[in-house]
């Protein structure tokens, strides 16, 4: 019981983090983040991804060339279960909240409901913790 009081760095979540509506919705998790100078909206977070997606599209609208996609050997199963293959891959800096991540995306071809898809490379290497129910995440900075 003593040991409770001396915890540090602690992550946790309350009623009082629920987002206006409390609990009753069924909303994924989305953020808008900073890339490259541009504020870039419906960045989806999603624990059940084993890589980070950018698609082709948010690329281009961001004017990132295509020189800096790196090729690999990737594929991925879509939502729609089909297997694609990646264009490539490529390392973009985002910002969130107040720190910078470096993130390094597969590159994907296909129309898609999100910006960028953050999952559980980023998740764990930023030792986040999101919250569907809550609407946000947390980190530790600055202890």
């Amino acid at each position: 019981m003593v040991e409770r009081f001396f915890e540090v760095n602690k992550i946790s979540f309350s009623r009082d983090d629920f987002p206006p509506e409390g609990a009753a919705h069924n909303k994924a998790l989305h953020l808008t983040v900073k890339c490259e100078g541009y504020y870039v909206k419906r960045v989806m977070l999603y624990g059940g991804s084993g890589v980070d997606i950018c698609p082709l599209s948010t690329l281009q609208r961001m004017e990132i060339g295509t020189e800096r996609i790196r090729p690999n050997n990737v594929y991925v199963w879509a939502f729609d279960g089909i297997k694609r293959d990646t264009i490539g891959e490529i390392n973009l800096i985002l910002t969130i909240g107040p720190v910078d991540f470096e993130v390094t995306f597969q590159i994907l071809d296909m129309d898609t409901s999100y910006n960028f898809l953050l999952g559980r490379p980023w998740i764990h290497v930023a030792r986040v913790v999101p919250s569907t129910l809550h609407q946000m995440v947390k980190f530790e900075y600055e202890n």
